[in-house]
């Protein structure tokens, strides 16, 4: 995955008397009362919502479905939410290192919570870009968002810090990230469905981000890695990965289905996308970003359920 790059720009000593709205805010000022939290994207911030309820004020940095994560700049209205928050929930894994950096030009002392770190994951060496993409697949790499056991640990993380920041209502906390832990051993148990039926199954990917729940399901990424490689890499892909590529779509039933990230395109995705519809498999996209008018449990529920009538339909 691409890191994504920032133009940050200090204004702390700059007074600006609006917080506004930097990717997605629950209001113009923080309500009163509430916990102002600041989420490097919506997906966090929707968990957040979960947990807090109405005794918090979220702040998603990025939060357009439309926006490639990768692309993001700062503003000001940004550093100044942060320049705010009580409590801070990062992606990590070299994802969104634009929130640590903003973080230390704020100075307000407030360790984020890092959802790669909560998770338990690990990554090759070199970070993010450590490794091959298929390595940094296999570790897990950062997209620990598609990974639910990693998201129940860090629902519960954010409780603790809500409560921490306000410990009248800390019991509430822990009652809503519990909730939400339920409804996710409910896609848990989706995935160990489609397991039981599709483990071993092929599919092609454009880029690793829902690795986790492919694996979840006992999947097998027959795309060549130097295809993947460069797509994460943001490179042309070499004309012989590209052509292998193409030729999984090619009626030989090496993949049941494509799996392509709608917010990362481009020409050479784009003609692979159209050679998978051209040969009769399933495309399954997905995004980095919540969709408009989804929670995080509703979201993973229809990709779930995406991924499972793909395979189905694909039958290998």
């Amino acid at each position: 995955m691409r890191r994504v790059s920032v133009g940050v720009v200090a204004v702390l000593g700059i007074a600006v008397p609006l917080l506004g709205a930097c990717g997605g805010t629950d209001d113009a000022q923080a309500r009163a009362g509430t916990v102002p939290v600041v989420t490097s994207t919506n997906v966090y911030g929707d968990i957040v919502k979960r947990v807090g309820g109405d005794r918090v004020s979220v702040t998603s940095i990025i939060s357009d479905p439309e926006q490639d994560p990768h692309s993001y700049q700062a503003s000001t209205k940004t550093q100044l939410a942060l320049s705010r928050a009580k409590v801070v929930v990062e992606n990590g894994g070299g994802y969104d290192d634009f929130v640590d950096t903003m973080l230390k030009s704020a100075d307000t002392g407030v360790k984020p919570v890092n959802a790669v770190q909560v998770s338990g994951k690990t990554a090759p060496a070199g970070g993010e870009h450590g490794g091959t993409s298929r390595e940094r697949s296999a570790s897990g790499g950062e997209h620990v968002w598609y990974d639910f056991p990693s998201m129940d640990r860090l629902a519960r993380k954010i409780a603790a810090e809500l409560g921490a920041a306000d410990p009248k209502h800390a019991k509430t906390f822990t009652a809503n990230a519990k909730a939400f832990g339920d409804d996710l051993a409910g896609l848990e148990k989706a995935t160990a469905r489609l397991k039981k039926d599709h483990a071993g199954d092929g599919v092609a990917i454009t880029e690793p981000v829902p690795g986790y729940l492919l694996d979840a399901v006992g999947l097998r990424d027959r795309t060549p890695e130097a295809f993947s490689e460069a797509i994460e890499e943001g490179d042309d892909v070499p004309p012989r990965a590209l052509q292998e590529t193409l030729g999984l779509f090619g009626g030989s039933g090496k993949v049941a289905a494509l799996v392509y990230n709608a917010q990362a395109t481009g020409a050479q995705t784009e003609q692979v996308r159209k050679a998978a519809r051209s040969g009769g498999v399933p495309v399954v996209p997905v995004t980095e970003t919540l969709p408009a008018g989804k929670t995080y449990v509703s979201w993973m529920r229809g990709n779930v359920d995406a991924l499972g009538a793909a395979l189905d339909k694909g039958g290998k």
